[in-house]
């Protein structure tokens, strides 16, 4: 086809397994280029800290786990490094200690652009990067409240979540017309939601006739999701339960062995989350950007139970603000919660569609068609439909 290279373009994804979203948006992204322009690149993940950075900062995926159980030790640490000058100084003191890696990360990984999708390796790369450049994209996975690591004016390009991420954008140095605002990206899976939801709970021994609250705790089932589900259940509400606990094999036992009042069904982990979500008729869940995102598109009201204090607390402002749901951090509060959607169909109605409202559910494809573009794919996209 006319305008189409001959050679695959080299895209090289920069990311780290420290909390499951930088991977999941990678790999969102990877299949979109795929999808939008088929054959046309070659695509590479590298996990920055745990393929490059030396001791101890290598381990920040196995650390970053037990760090999170202290939210509150956790939002120290993310406010203290925040922050034009405070962040300056983090990385002036850090960089001459990771500067070969990171040289030796450019020297080893040719590509034609490259896409950063995690805030701690940016400016290293970007100030090695200064004297042979490469076209420099910024993928932001926080969807407000975000951190002055994302930022770095030498970017090309720096694509956002939602307005609010945008203003940050801006406040910390980024010219407004080197910020986008897309959307988080999101596996396709859940941006063609299955074609009779029903048939999945007749699929899955649901009741039809009761409405679904689908319980989840991300993939390693963390934070208070045990005392929610119970509070629950002892509420004995008119509605069928949905636990997912993920890899959490021992909660998963434990809210199989409740005494139980209601209708439900206990799930380890998954990779139906789209099939579950359209299924269901409420979320509860922590604020974690990608789950809130693919509960937006799939149209349900989302109670928030828990969330990471720092880089987490604008998803919940963002989700009251936009009525798409409630910030509940106690489990009672839960409670009363699903309890006003489970007797008010109205009021679910009505938070449903907010919540849809707000969802973006082309925004890993609309990313993939930028970074087309700043690699220099000129034609229109193979795959769109």
């Amino acid at each position: 086809m006319a305008g189409v290279p001959a050679a695959r373009k080299r895209v090289l994804f920069l990311f780290s397994d420290t909390g499951g979203g930088h991977r999941s948006a990678t790999l969102a992204l990877i299949e979109a280029l795929g999808l939008e322009y088929p054959g046309v690149f070659d695509c590479k993940m590298v996990d920055v800290f745990r393929d490059y950075l030396p001791a101890p900062l290598r381990y920040a995926p196995e650390m970053y786990p037990p760090m999170t159980k202290f939210p509150e030790t956790w939002a120290i640490s993310y406010k203290a490094t925040d922050g034009k000058r405070r962040s300056r100084a983090v990385i002036r003191a850090l960089f001459p200690y990771v500067a070969r890696a990171i040289r030796r990360l450019y020297r080893e990984n040719p590509a034609d652009i490259i896409v950063s999708v995690h805030p701690l390796v940016n400016t290293g790369v970007l100030r090695t990067m200064k004297s042979n450049p490469t076209p420099f994209m910024t993928v932001v996975t926080d969807m407000v409240t975000t951190h002055a690591f994302w930022f770095d004016r030498r970017a090309d390009l720096v694509v956002v979540p939602t307005k609010e991420a945008r203003e940050v954008a801006v406040e910390y140095g980024i010219p407004e017309g080197n910020v986008r605002v897309v959307g988080l990206p999101v596996a396709e899976r859940f941006r063609v939601p299955p074609a009779d939801p029903m048939a999945f709970r007749d699929e899955q021994g649901w009741r039809r006739d009761l409405p679904v609250i689908l319980v989840v705790g991300g993939g390693d089932g963390m934070g208070p999701m045990e005392a929610v589900v119970k509070s629950i259940n002892e509420a004995r509400l008119k509605a069928t339960v949905v636990a997912i606990c993920g890899r959490n094999e021992s909660l998963q036992h434990r809210l199989k062995s409740l005494s139980w009042n209601m209708p439900h069904h206990i799930y380890g982990f998954t990779t139906q989350m789209p099939e579950f979500m359209a299924a269901a008729d409420m979320l509860v869940t922590k604020a974690g950007p990608g789950t809130i995102s693919e509960g937006f598109i799939a149209g349900l009201p989302l109670v928030l139970y828990s969330r990471l204090p720092g880089q987490e607390d604008g998803n919940v402002a963002y989700v009251v603000k936009k009525k798409a749901g409630v910030w509940a951090p106690r489990p009672h509060q839960v409670v009363d919660a699903v309890r006003r959607w489970v007797e008010d169909p109205e009021a679910l109605a009505a938070a449903a569609k907010a919540s849809s409202k707000v969802a973006k559910p082309d925004a890993a494809r609309q990313i993939a068609q930028i970074i087309a573009d700043r690699a220099g794919v000129y034609s229109a996209p193979l795959g769109s439909n």
